[in-house]
């Protein structure tokens, strides 16, 4: 299980997720309005999770039915092509 980030990190972009993720898995562009987190490079620490502002950073289990669409968000990001 990974982590996800979901709606609520729309237009905030507070990298506070990154300062404190050991593998360094949390990524975002210039021109995107949120962060990502590559599944497979996630190691479950939860490290994210506490540190998010506005609690948009959820285990994929326990991520709200109305934010399920996220985990494809997360995982297919463009981004991951260029890293």
């Amino acid at each position: 299980m990974a982590y996800i980030i979901a709606e609520p990190c729309i237009d905030l972009k507070d990298a506070s997720c990154v300062d404190v993720c050991p593998v360094d898995c949390i990524h975002t562009e210039d021109d995107d309005n949120m962060y990502y987190i590559e599944p497979d490079e996630c190691i479950d620490c939860a490290a994210c999770e506490p540190v998010c502002p506005v609690t948009a950073i959820f285990e994929e289990s326990e991520l709200p039915e109305e934010w399920h669409h996220f985990i494809a968000i997360n995982r297919d990001w463009p981004g991951w092509a260029r890293r």
